[in-house]
């Protein structure tokens, strides 16, 4: 059985009505599927789910696309269905830009004057690399690297 209501009170239980910053009030969402009678949320319809995707590649919510309940179900499903089909990116790349950071500030930009060279132990230094390198005189003060003796078999 359906709950009683009495004729008088509006649907929206005395909350007043959502209301832009200039005071206007808000246009409500409509469900785009419900909107143009659509059956079913065809994953292969590419152009309507990115739509209902945000930049970064997740599923955006009702309040945000004003899908209604069993649209934004089967949004959620055409979603994941056209990702395993390789239709849709699971995870968008954004290129790393100025804002960088968050918690804590981890991984922001680092002084240049507080930032110390660290001894990377992968190989040899610069200085390690010039001092290995046999140089021949030629006679005339320039230094030239000596090129080693090498046997060919012709």
């Amino acid at each position: 059985m359906g709950r009683r209501t009495e004729t008088g009170k509006p649907k929206n239980k005395g909350r007043p009505r959502p209301e832009t910053k200039s005071g206007r009030p808000r246009k409500p969402k409509v469900c785009v599927f419900c909107a143009s009678h659509a059956d079913w949320v065809d994953y292969k319809d590419v152009n309507t789910l990115r739509r209902l995707v945000s930049d970064r590649g997740k599923i955006k919510a009702r309040r945000v696309t004003g899908t209604c309940r069993q649209h934004q179900r089967d949004v959620a499903i055409a979603i994941k269905t056209a990702r395993e089909m390789a239709l849709l990116p699971y995870v968008v790349m954004t290129v790393a830009s100025e804002k960088r950071g968050g918690r804590s500030g981890r991984g922001g930009p680092r002084d240049a004057v507080s930032a110390s060279p660290v001894a990377d132990d992968t190989g040899p230094a610069d200085d390690d690399v010039v001092a290995d390198l046999d140089v021949a005189d030629d006679g005339d003060g320039d230094a030239v690297p000596a090129i080693a003796d090498v046997d060919v078999d012709v």
